[in-house]
């Protein structure tokens, strides 16, 4: 079975397109004319063995939240979509990752049941258009579509910069353990027989 999407999504502030391969090498082609984001979504790809292609062009004369938030959602739809029946697949998936000065630690269950929580020290913002205000809006968009219960807590860091990074890291890691196959999961992972 492949696991492979493709979704575009145009409005009058982005145009959007992700393709995804959740049984991949961790291959990432990505634009969204935000760099440092475009590096987020490369680590979050290579560590979570995902192959990614994200293209994006938006409103970034405004700011950088349209962009940022829509990739969300269409990364989310793709997930969405490349899980299908979510049949035979762990579910849940923890991972905590070091970047210098931060730890994160991430856990995620694709439950279908949508649900952010996004703690962080209280920190300056860095000025390169994505933040962790902005990465924010960037998970919950994706926890929402992607149907994933998503926390995210990180215990203690001093640069932005390396917060985020051991943030998208952990995601990886996790999503991955959480959407691998097992062959003992016959139908869904849950009592209630559907997620």
């Amino acid at each position: 079975m492949e696991r492979v999407a493709e979704i575009e999504r145009k409005t009058k502030e982005t145009a959007i397109r992700v393709a995804l391969n959740l049984d991949g090498k961790g291959r990432a082609e990505v634009s969204t004319g935000i760099a440092f984001f475009d590096h987020m979504l490369t680590l979050l790809a290579v560590h979570g063995f995902l192959d990614l292609t994200v293209k994006a062009k938006g409103d970034l004369d405004v700011d950088s939240h349209h962009t940022v938030e829509d990739v969300g959602l269409v990364f989310g739809d793709t997930l969405n979509q490349t899980l299908g029946d979510r049949k035979g697949i762990h579910r849940y998936g923890h991972a905590v990752a070091p970047m210098d000065d931060a730890l994160s630690s991430v856990t995620v269950d694709l439950s279908n049941r949508p649900y952010l929580v996004f703690n962080y020290p209280a920190i300056g913002a860095s000025g390169t258009g994505f933040n962790l205000s902005v990465a924010k809006e960037f998970f919950r968009a994706f926890a929402n579509r992607g149907g994933l219960n998503l926390h995210i807590n990180v215990s203690y860091g001093e640069n932005e910069h390396h917060i985020l990074e051991s943030i998208f890291k952990a995601m990886g890691k996790a999503l991955n353990q959480a959407f691998s196959m097992d062959a003992r999961i016959s139908g869904v992972r849950s009592s209630k027989g559907s997620l």
